[in-house]
């Protein structure tokens, strides 16, 4: 069977968060906070209007661009949430998830050879989307004392002359940092005088804890060299409905659209219908979600810090990024171990590139009362490991 697989595709290695997801899956009373799934029900509204679709028979194909109704909320939205004015018409693409998005602009945009600049730790599908639609990852390593930001120094030593794209994933996942004003501005000439590309992941556009989130897109001269890409699974707890979308400049949206139309055709029209009804009533939905997982980020904070766990804060997303390097054992072995003897799972670091080794990826977007249980369970581990160091 080997004669029949491509070399690409074998040599990519699967998704690290999952494996310990199927491990919890078939394990008793095991707590997972290794998900970025909201815990949170799609409020009511948005379901309604997903079902009073299908009852009214709006079961057919959209446009391959999606319904024009949700590129209209979508612009709507961009305007009076980022400041960026967009052409609902030519410069929207309805995708299946943020993942079809990523996966798409790269496939757009990329030549072979091209090289593309990956900040980690991040997301997992950066990069084997860069493999597989034919570009060069090149990693930059955030530094914990950065609180894993993206720095100019960075971002200057990692371009060379075959550099087209850089990724900006923030806020981030796995780490929970996000780039401030000052810290944009700090990159955006860079960008511009090396005509680089920006692929802005802000899935987690909603869920930033400082200050509201701020879009590279909207400084001058940025919007027509980024391609913004968000979605509807953390903001408005959708993750099963498969919707996502990307923003950008006519010329590659409408390349992208060509991939799309042959590969997909188009996005879920249920899903799309719901979408409509988050955009234009769920800003009271995302801000009590915002707001319930701001309590359980300060809680969180607050008790691994209180354990001894190093730990910046972060205010993005709903992850945190501890450091357990004091241990001696790696990512991987504190997060079986602990799976293993109090049955509670986290994801390791290396997950989310090398750089992310001696860190793990703890989700907060789970109850208050689970969050607790885990913790206690957490600390009886630290509690063990720092007994056994001292012996």
């Amino acid at each position: 069977m080997r004669n029949f697989l491509s070399d690409k595709i074998v040599q990519i290695e699967p998704s690290g968060i999952r494996k310990f997801f199927d491990i919890v899956s078939e394990m008793k009373d095991a707590i997972s906070l290794g998900v970025g799934e909201p815990d949170f029900d799609t409020p009511w509204h948005i379901r309604e209007e997903g079902i009073y679709s299908l009852e009214k028979g709006k079961t057919f194909y959209t446009s391959n661009a999606g319904l024009k109704e949700l590129r209209v909320e979508i612009c709507n939205y961009l305007n009076r949430r980022c400041q960026v004015t967009y052409d609902y018409q030519k410069e929207i693409l309805i995708t299946v998830g943020g993942s079809e998005a990523i996966d798409v602009a790269l496939r757009a945009v990329l030549n072979p050879g091209d090289e593309v600049l990956i900040p980690q730790p991040s997301f997992v599908s950066y990069l084997p989307c860069t493999i597989l639609a034919g570009g060069e990852p090149v990693i930059i390593e955030l530094k914990e004392e950065d609180e894993f930001r993206l720095t100019r120094q960075q971002l200057l030593d990692a371009i060379t002359p075959k550099t087209k794209v850089l990724f900006l994933p923030f806020p981030n996942n796995p780490t929970g940092a996000i780039m401030r004003k000052q810290d944009l501005e700090a990159i955006v000439d860079v960008i511009i005088e090396k005509d680089l590309l920006v692929i802005s992941d802000e899935i987690y556009s909603e869920l930033s804890y400082a200050k509201p989130h701020i879009t590279i897109a909207s400084f001058p001269g940025m919007k027509e060299r980024t391609i913004l890409i968000n979605g509807f699974s953390k903001s408005y707890a959708m993750t099963g409905w498969r919707l996502g979308y990307a923003a950008g400049p006519k010329e590659i949206l409408s390349q992208m659209l060509k991939i799309h139309q042959f590969a997909i055709m188009c996005a879920p029209t249920t899903s799309q219908y719901a979408a409509v009804s988050a955009l234009r009533n769920g800003d009271s939905d995302v801000d009590q979600m915002r707001e319930a997982y701001n309590q359980r980020r300060r809680y969180m904070v607050h008790t691994l810090r209180e354990m001894g766990l190093e730990c910046f804060e972060p205010f993005g997303a709903f992850y945190i990024f501890p450091s357990i390097k004091k241990f001696g054992m790696s990512s991987e072995q504190f997060a079986s171990k602990l799976l293993e003897e109090e049955k509670v799972a986290v994801v390791p670091g290396t997950a989310f590139g090398a750089c992310g080794e001696g860190f793990l990826r703890i989700s907060y977007a789970y109850s208050l009362e689970d969050l607790k249980k885990a913790l206690e369970r957490i600390r009886h581990f630290v509690e063990r490991l720092e007994e056994k160091n001292k012996n």
